[in-house]
């Protein structure tokens, strides 16, 4: 398998030096497929190109209907109109993108190179998230369930679910894929590893949250500001999101309760039980 990687060209402070897409090409060369669509921008188009040469653009496996990873969706399908575009659905998210998708479910082979991709059905980060696995060659293309030397947000006002995502982690652990290959950062060596540092430090920052409610913080700005202290003001929204999908999990284990009837929003008041 002979796999590229295409960089998105759309560094940020939430996407870091920008996004990882990957062209998986047949041996033969003359087909090809890509993980993960980007935004759009006119870098990735011109990388891609010239990656693709002659080859025919079979498909698009896009990992999750997050922006960064299927806005670039339209642009390829302008550029290859004959390409298959394929995710798991989420409704509300997909009919944004004026494409005809082929649905995808946990258990599905997709054809790639010369073999075949599983697809892993990973929620958490996001309730549509994708893992495409290569059981030939041992490869995780991991899509945002993993960054190397970073955290993932669970963005829990956008169907992002704690419990989930630990729940996919430890799917992934038991896999242990030889090679994984995520949509932002380098290569992940140790997988592993990493996925024991993310279990514990979602176990600390449960700890840390519960703290701080009992030391009389009552909404997710206020724990922000005790646990992520000296955290820049552009990245805010994101770490009160975050701890919004801790408190929902604690909720869920008895340990926390909500002194509010919001339950779709990061701004209500809570007390550890």
């Amino acid at each position: 398998m002979k796999v590229t990687l295409v960089p998105g060209f759309n560094p940020g402070p939430y996407t870091g030096s920008g996004n990882n897409t990957y062209l998986i090409h047949d041996r033969s060369g003359r087909v090809a497929t890509l993980i993960d669509a980007a935004t759009g921008k006119s870098g990735h188009l011109k990388t891609l190109r010239k990656v693709i040469g002659s080859a025919q653009l079979a498909r698009v496996l896009v990992t999750h209907a997050h922006s960064d990873h299927v806005a670039g969706v339209p642009a390829i399908a302008a550029e290859w109109p004959n390409a298959e575009f394929a995710k798991m659905p989420w409704p509300a998210r997909d009919a944004e993108y004026p494409i005809v998708w082929r649905s995808l479910a946990e258990g599905d082979e997709v054809p790639a190179a010369d073999s075949a991709l599983r697809v892993l059905h990973t929620p958490g980060h996001a309730p549509d998230h994708l893992c495409f696995y290569s059981e030939q060659e041992d490869i995780l293309f991991s899509g945002d369930l993993l960054v190397r030397g970073s955290t993932v947000v669970i963005p829990g006002s956008l169907q992002g679910n704690l419990a989930q995502y630990l729940s996919s982690l430890s799917r992934i652990r038991d896999l242990k894929p030889a090679r994984v290959l995520p949509a932002h950062g380098e290569e992940i060596t140790d997988v592993v590893a990493l996925i024991d540092y993310y279990i514990d430090h979602r176990s600390q920052r449960d700890d840390e949250i519960l703290a701080v409610l009992g030391a009389g913080a009552a909404t997710c700005a206020e724990v922000v500001d005790q646990v992520y202290r000296g955290l820049a003001k552009e990245l805010k929204f994101a770490a009160s999101d975050s701890v919004f999908a801790h408190l929902i999990k604690l909720e869920a284990d008895g340990r926390v309760c909500r002194n509010s009837d919001n339950a779709d929003h990061n701004d209500g008041l809570w007390e550890r039980v």
